[in-house]
């Protein structure tokens, strides 16, 4: 069952990409810019700390 869970992802993300590519960049788009935001958030706060 462990083995059966990465590959069924896989193939869902595969067909989702294949029939649903601009919900998938749109979706990949949040994602970036949701990571984007938490480092620009870390940055802020380093910098904070040393000022």
């Amino acid at each position: 069952m462990k083995k059966l869970i990465p590959w069924a992802a896989l193939a869902f993300v595969v067909f989702f990409i294949a029939y649903r590519p601009q919900e998938a960049a749109s979706i990949v788009s949040t994602i970036l810019g949701g990571i984007g935001d938490v480092g620009e958030g870390f940055g802020d706060f380093v910098a904070g700390v040393f000022d």
